[in-house]
């Protein structure tokens, strides 16, 4: 009997995934067996997850690419099912913040945000369909945030992109379901990344804010997405479609 678990033979494709939650989710679907194209746009952290990965055991390789340029996602889809002979699992993770408040936000820093954080999902959805149809068991894993279920002052950017992403899953979700197509959602809490160390800077106090209010009484690692990767990705989440899962150590849910 074939595990749930078992990636073996199945090709994943992250973006954003050579650092952070998205080395996190390539880590957690190469321990399962996958295959992992790592996509992002500096080839020195491309290459470092690729070694990374690479030690686990699996087979792994890298691609450049410029979420923000259509034609850049649409020959990322076509180099990964050229080196790699197939593709099974997208996994939607490159994302930016520009932290300012509503009044100060320029729309360069608007569409910024916007097409890196949704118009990129969208547009490597719709690369990968053809690709994830073919075996009957593709699956799309988005990264939303735990700020598309509250606002803070200096995210209407990113909290706009994030809520989209999660509407984005619903529609993709029911659309496809059908041609045996999962599209699931995780949100993200106050995880340790380069990202939040910046917002940390920015927002004094911070630190030991999420602490207090965490259930879990710390900050989310990269490692803590390897799970939720392999469960999604999973024949075991077959019937799994649609969701928006937070992995916040109980921070949204608590007062």
């Amino acid at each position: 009997m074939t595990p749930l678990f078992d990636l073996s033979g199945r090709v994943a494709l992250v973006t954003g995934g050579n650092g952070g939650i998205g080395l996190g989710f390539a880590r957690g679907l190469a321990r399962c067996g996958a295959a992992v194209m790592v996509a992002g746009r500096s080839a020195a952290k491309n290459a470092a997850a690729v070694a990374e990965l690479a030690a686990l055991g699996a087979r792994a390789e890298a691609v450049t690419v410029d979420v923000t340029d259509t034609a850049s996602i649409r020959a990322m889809v076509e180099a990964t099912v050229e080196r790699m002979g197939r593709l099974d699992i997208l996994v939607n993770n490159a994302g930016t913040n520009i932290r300012r408040r509503p009044e100060e936000v320029s729309p360069e820093d608007w569409h910024t945000v916007l097409n890196t954080n949704l118009t990129s999902a969208m547009f490597a959805a719709q690369a990968a369909y053809p690709h994830l149809r073919a075996h009957g068991v593709g699956r799309i894993i988005n990264n939303g945030s735990m700020l598309s279920l509250f606002g803070m002052p200096l995210h209407a950017a990113y909290a706009s992109s994030k809520g989209a992403v999660v509407q984005l899953t619903r529609a993709l979700a029911t659309a496809w379901a059908k041609e045996g197509i999962t599209v699931n959602c995780v949100l993200p809490g106050w995880i340790d990344t380069d990202l939040t160390r910046k917002a940390r800077a920015d927002m004094p106090g911070l630190e030991q804010k999420v602490v207090e209010r965490a259930p879990a009484g710390r900050w989310g690692s990269p490692a803590d997405f390897e799970g939720i990767a392999a469960f999604l990705a999973s024949d075991a989440a077959a019937y799994v479609t649609g969701t928006a899962i937070p992995v916040d150590g109980g921070y949204s849910i608590s007062g």
